[in-house]
């Protein structure tokens, strides 16, 4: 066996509908799949065991027929609690109650379905048994007409019930792990670490879109004309100061073991449902009206899609890439001085990293990864901390996650360069990308995450805290092979 095997999946509401009912191919796969057993999703660490036949039938049923098999159905079933304090940790908006009554409803109109469908398989068998013309065949042929209608009935109704409670399904968060601290919003995140002095910078720091002669290298005014705020030129130097950094970023992602990527900057629905974009975020993808792709928010989306439906090798684990892509992102609701030059805008560049990894290693995993995005700012000789994210800032499909913050010493604040998170079997399981161990049935791969790093803002810390008395901003000597210079001009 190779490093994969390729499974195809259906489409999202697709062909009969969600799931295949009304005549898909899945018909009476619930009958089928008790012959199997294995362990499946079950045996995922961390989940729970589960004695029921049924339950387990049906958790092979989601991962194999359905597009997005979402959270692990035993969690809902058997520990309604632990999902309760998930969405509680995470202050999120979310019936749980309505969701297991809908689970409950469309279990029992599956089973009604099925019941039906492994009747009229017997009575089919039956007929094909007798001789044609008979009484008892003529009675059978009767027997199928009795059965067609209803079955039809159950099987609109049960369509409609399993687009509703796959929605609903869609709508229930990760659990965090039990290292998130509680906390509702960014003030209640947790310092984990910091490194580099603060008052170490130049003295002559400032606002980066302060700078004389900024916007000669960052053309915010034409940019704006031509597509709209958020979306600046880059020119001279500072496309080659943006280059630079791309050049280095990748180049030591490369060092760390991560392969290079250079994926698809638009994706289609169901690979924004399989990482958690949707249903969360809709509001903050651009989407294209006639395909219907999505720009990409983080090459995170196009990367984790990459082995979708499929199985890898255990051998193969852990699998690390990394990938440079321009990043989308509408960022409705954002003003003020947070978001003034380079500090939030609706188009960036970013080095992504990621990981499929083995359950058993994936917070091993977690902590390289944040070490790998670390080590470029230690590089760059940039004063950072590392926080650990509270329930409430955690995010809807994380497990557990940490931002590393720069210090911008012109603005003297704190700001974003990179998320690195572990999302545990969550995405892995709506994009069904799986290993096979030595023994058993295929498992759930963890997949991570992280920016290594983001480019506009690690900019502005570089631009503000070497800015020298003369206006120029000197590099880090990483930097300057990537440059060509040692010195950043304005004029």
């Amino acid at each position: 066996m190779g490093a994969s095997e390729y499974r195809p999946s259906g489409r999202r509401n697709g062909g009969n509908g969600v799931g295949g009912v009304g005549g898909h191919a899945n018909e009476s796969k619930l009958a089928e799949i008790g012959q199997w057993g294995g362990r499946g999703p079950a045996s995922i660490p961390g989940r729970m065991a589960v004695d029921s036949d049924w339950h387990r039938s049906v958790d092979y049923f989601l991962l194999n027929s359905f597009p997005y098999a979402m959270i692990d159905p035993k969690l809902l079933r058997e520990a309604p609690d632990t999902l309760r304090a998930a969405v509680a940790k995470k202050h999120l908006d979310v019936d749980l109650d309505a969701v297991l009554v809908l689970d409950g409803r469309w279990r029992s109109e599956l089973a009604e379905v099925e019941k039906l469908r492994a009747l009229q398989k017997a009575v089919n068998g039956e007929m094909a048994s007798l001789p044609k013309g008979t009484p008892e065949f003529f009675a059978k042929v009767t027997e199928m007409k009795a059965l067609k209608a209803p079955l039809k009935e159950k099987e609109a109704a049960l369509k409609e019930t399993e687009a509703a409670w796959q929605e609903a399904m869609l709508s229930l968060p990760n659990v965090p792990h039990e290292s998130v601290p509680e906390g509702r919003a960014d003030q209640d995140n947790v310092v984990f670490s910091t490194h580099g002095d603060v008052t170490a910078v130049s003295p002559d720091a400032q606002a980066h879109w302060e700078i004389a002669g900024f916007e000669n290298l960052f053309d915010f005014a034409r940019g704006a004309k031509v597509t709209g705020a958020g979306f600046p030129f880059y020119i001279g130097d500072g496309a080659r100061l943006v280059r630079a950094l791309l050049h280095f970023f990748l180049d030591e992602a490369g060092a760390a073991g991560y392969t290079e990527v250079n994926p698809p900057i638009f994706v289609n629905e169901a690979s924004a449902i399989a990482t958690g974009q949707l249903p969360d975020k809709e509001g903050q993808m651009y989407e294209t009206v006639v395909d219907q792709l999505y720009a990409v928010p983080t090459a995170e989306v196009p990367l984790t899609n990459f082995f979708r439906d499929e199985i890898l090798a255990e051998a193969d684990l852990p699998i690390k890439r990394c990938a440079y892509t321009p990043c989308f992102r509408r960022e409705a609701g954002s003003y003020g001085k947070d978001v003034r030059g380079l500090n939030r805008l609706h188009q960036f560049d970013k080095v992504e990293l990621l990981k499929w990894v083995h359950p058993t290693q994936s917070y091993l995993e977690l902590d390289a990864l944040r070490d790998d995005a670390e080590r470029l700012l230690q590089k760059l000789g940039l004063p950072y901390r590392v926080l650990l994210m509270c329930g409430g800032d955690l995010g809807f499909a994380q497990a557990k996650k940490y931002d590393i913050e720069v210090w911008s010493a012109g603005q003297e604040r704190w700001l974003e360069v990179s998320s690195c998170s572990n999302f545990e079997s969550f995405q892995a399981r709506r994009a069904k990308i799986r290993f096979r161990p030595m023994e058993g049935k295929p498992e759930l791969v963890h997949t991570l995450n992280g920016s290594a790093l983001a480019v506009p803002r690690v900019l502005a810390a570089l631009l503000e805290n070497n800015l020298q008395a003369d206006g120029t901003v000197k590099l880090p000597a990483v930097l300057v092979p990537y440059f060509g210079r040692e010195t950043v001009s304005f004029t």
